[in-house]
């Protein structure tokens, strides 16, 4: 069974001012698409970020790569 990764950059802004980026993050998913809210939301979880505001995915794209979570790791998706 082929696995997938998704590989994207990120900007989230907090509620209370500033914010962080990320570039050429990599994640497991569970089959070959994802969207941008749900990824955005795994990002929030993953992270365990608070006081966030907006969150946008750029430059998305998925690839066929072996999973680095073990399989009954919750926080992989």
């Amino acid at each position: 069974m082929t696995e997938y990764r998704v590989v994207f950059d990120f900007e989230v802004d907090f509620s209370n001012e500033g914010g962080i980026q990320g570039q050429g993050f990599r994640l497991d998913i569970n089959g070959d698409d994802i969207s941008d809210a749900e990824l955005a939301k795994h990002i929030v979880a993953d992270m365990r970020l608070l006081m966030v505001g907006e969150v946008r995915i750029l430059n998305k794209r998925i690839i066929a790569e072996k999973h680095k979570r073990r399989a009954d790791n919750s926080a992989s998706i």
